[in-house]
């Protein structure tokens, strides 16, 4: 199976999945990838399957509410398939939906897979370092890729491409969200110049048992320092759908789950859903903890509470 979904996706909306690449066939084995380590980590690429297998799957299981992107992804990397420039052309001729590929952008160094990429509407890569020393140890990429490499790539993808390019920087504790090291990310980012950029941190069981996620502060101070980053609390209210939420508890708990919530936001969450009183009930639960950061009250779930340190209550 190919495809799967339509599933709710913060960034893309309702997104039809497609996974064109056995599972962990990757070019990284990076350390917070929740998929577990790369057992085949390579840069060769290849037809792993039949593509007109692939393009009759995606035809034949659109939803009948028509998605807001589909999406190549997987559990790798989607460029290590060579077919992918044929399938998202195909794609789009048979559906006319917009085409995202979410991508590690290891290979973007490759003019046949910048050239694959250029009728995808968005592509969204991945930049968590700044420079060689960070790139290895978070990233852990095929012998072959170092990081003036990856970086020129990406360059080079936004010189030739005229879609969205949205960067995603996932922060690992004290591995890159120092305060020299989100200073190395931002000179790199600087030169990809692209048209969003979301700052992450790991919040599912990760491939290597010592990764935790960045402090509340570093999250936020990440935000600031990268200056194009877009802050995922910035969309919950007004601008971001909550139609994948079944009440406002679970919107709150997964939203607060990748970025810190203001206490008002939160509020707002509430309120979106005619509820009120869910907030206060989860801090005093526990479901919720609060800490504050240059005079404001951020909320976060409680699980944030294991490693923290600093003026939580």
């Amino acid at each position: 199976m190919y495809v799967y979904g339509p599933v709710p996706s913060r960034r893309l909306g309702r997104s039809l999945g497609v996974s064109p690449i056995p599972p962990k066939a990757c070019s990284y084995t990076c350390v917070y990838c929740q998929l577990g380590r790369t057992t085949q980590l390579q840069v060769t690429r290849e037809s792993f399957y039949p593509k007109e297998d692939i393009l009759a799957e995606v035809v034949n299981k659109r939803p009948k509410i028509k998605p807001d992107f589909i999406t190549f992804v997987g559990d790798g990397e989607p460029t290590l398939n060579k077919d992918l420039g044929w399938l998202i052309k195909k794609t789009k001729e048979k559906l006319n939906i917009p085409i995202a590929v979410i991508t590690n952008g290891s290979l973007l160094f490759l003019k046949e897979v910048r050239q694959d990429l250029m009728e995808a509407d968005v592509v969204i890569p991945t930049l968590d370092a700044g420079n060689q020393k960070v790139f290895k140890m978070i990233n852990r990429p095929h012998r072959s890729i170092d990081f003036d490499t990856m970086l020129r790539g990406l360059v080079d993808f936004r010189d030739e491409y005229s879609g969205q390019i949205w960067i995603e920087v996932m922060l690992v504790k004290g591995l890159n969200d120092t305060e020299k090291e989100l200073r190395s990310i931002k000179n790199a980012v600087d030169k990809v110049n692209p048209d969003r950029v979301y700052v992450l941190t790991p919040i599912r069981p990760p491939a290597e048992t010592w990764v935790q996620p960045s402090e509340p502060e570093d999250i936020l101070n990440a935000q600031e320092i990268i200056g194009q980053a877009i802050a995922v609390a910035e969309l919950e209210s007004g601008r971001f759908g909550l139609d994948e939420f079944s009440d406002a508890r679970q919107a709150i708990l997964e939203i607060g789950s990748r970025h810190p919530l203001r206490r008002r936001q939160a509020e707002d969450i509430e309120k979106q859903f005619f509820k009120t009183g869910v907030v206060k009930q989860m801090l005093e639960s526990g479901e919720l903890i609060n800490f504050e950061y240059k005079g404001e009250e951020y909320l976060l779930p409680g699980h944030f509470r294991m490693g923290r340190k600093g003026n939580m209550s």
